[in-house]
């Protein structure tokens, strides 16, 4: 294994703890908490719990792509169709967050209205953000890697 994919490999593992952690011990008491705030609101707080649980699967899922991804290039065939695959499903990822944060969007302002915490939807619409600049990195990185596919392809019919 290479030493830059090891450092990144390890790095999304320690991305992904927290989010873990986060999952086990917070989640569930921020969605009490919201039911405490918003009494009248109470009928969402499963509804709530799960968008918050599916963004953290999705989450996973952009992790385990991108370590697939890695593992590409260790196998030297970064430059084939399953790269591209993979960086269409991270695309897919990001979109997904940033749609599930779109719809949590008007939960979120009563959250920060109630509780008079604008950090609250200054941190939602910074995840919005998040995702749209990934979302057009990682198309980006994949129109690249189609044109570097075409390419080499036809260098290797020309030899």
């Amino acid at each position: 294994m290479k030493r830059e994919t090891l450092f990144l490999k390890v790095t999304l593992v320690i991305m992904a703890l927290p989010i873990l952690a986060l999952c086990i011990f917070v989640v569930p008491l921020i969605s009490k908490f919201f039911v405490e705030l918003v009494p009248e609101w109470s009928v969402l707080q499963y509804p709530f719990l799960v968008g918050l649980y599916a963004t953290a699967l999705i989450y996973f899922a952009a992790l385990y792509q991108t370590m697939k991804l890695l593992t590409y290039i260790d196998r030297n065939t970064a430059f084939s169709e399953a790269s591209v695959s993979v960086l269409k499903k991270i695309k897919l990822c990001a979109v997904s967050i940033g749609t599930l944060y779109v719809l949590f969007m008007p939960l979120l302002f009563k959250m920060g209205d109630a509780d008079d915490a604008p950090g609250i939807i200054v941190i939602g619409t910074g995840i919005i953000f998040g995702c749209v600049v990934i979302a057009v990195f990682a198309a980006v990185l994949q129109r690249l890697l189609q044109n570097a596919i075409v390419i080499k392809s036809e260098n290797d019919l020309t030899v």
